[in-house]
């Protein structure tokens, strides 16, 4: 009989309970549940988003080898559009300005490494900064350039950057400020980069003299 009107009880306390929160227990649950099963479909959205992002991008390497100007911008345009949020939107600004600026389409090429500066991560973004202050310097926009290596802080492209902005002073024929600049790109260089070469060129071509590399260790 004590167990049973200790139940009784037990029972009561539970229909109160549930009387006062039950309906906010029912809607936390309802939200986890709706916020799990959005999170489920969201990853779902993503990587059918990249697969279909993957295969445009595909195509769009096959225009870039056939050096189709005109048709890697529509390919890349309409990636950057349906597909923002990948990675593939990125890569294919990139490559489209690569294609527009062999074509000699600099307002192109300015427009897709500008559109990755403003959208894309990081990485994407110091990288562009760099291809972009390329581009200025075959259009002399000097200062505009310098602009853009300036803005470069990742110390991962500080030598791409460094580099960049030797060939733009040396444009210039500011020799002084470049040798300086090249200097500075070969001290961020790993010692086993083959792009060093290319660099210690341009210094000597301008009067410097590359550092001297201390022998491997025996």
């Amino acid at each position: 009989m004590a167990y049973d009107l200790e139940e009784q009880e037990q029972l009561a306390s539970l229909k109160a309970f549930w009387s006062k929160y039950g309906n906010v227990l029912t809607w936390v649950a309802i939200i986890a549940l709706a916020s799990y099963a959005g999170y489920n479909y969201w990853n779902a959205h993503i990587r059918a988003q990249s697969t279909e992002a993957s295969g445009l991008y595909d195509e769009m390497l096959v225009s870039v080898q056939a050096r189709d100007n005109a048709k890697a911008q529509r390919i890349a345009t309409d990636i950057k559009t349906r597909y923002t949020k990948t990675a593939y939107a990125e890569m294919a600004a990139m490559a489209a300005a690569k294609t527009a600026f062999d074509a000699n389409d600099l307002k192109t090429a300015k427009a897709q490494l500008q559109w990755v500066i403003d959208n894309g991560d990081d990485a994407f973004k110091e990288l562009a900064r760099v291809r972009l202050a390329g581009v200025l310097l075959d259009e002399k926009a000097y200062d505009a350039a310098l602009k853009q290596v300036a803005d470069v802080k990742d110390v991962k492209y500080a030598a791409l950057a460094a580099d960049r902005k030797g060939d733009i002073l040396a444009a210039q024929n500011k020799l002084p400020e470049a040798r300086t600049a090249y200097l500075a790109a070969l001290a961020a260089m790993d010692k086993r980069d083959p792009g060093r070469q290319l660099v210690a060129f341009k210094l000597e071509a301008i009067g410097g003299t590359a550092p001297v590399e201390a022998p491997p260790a025996a």
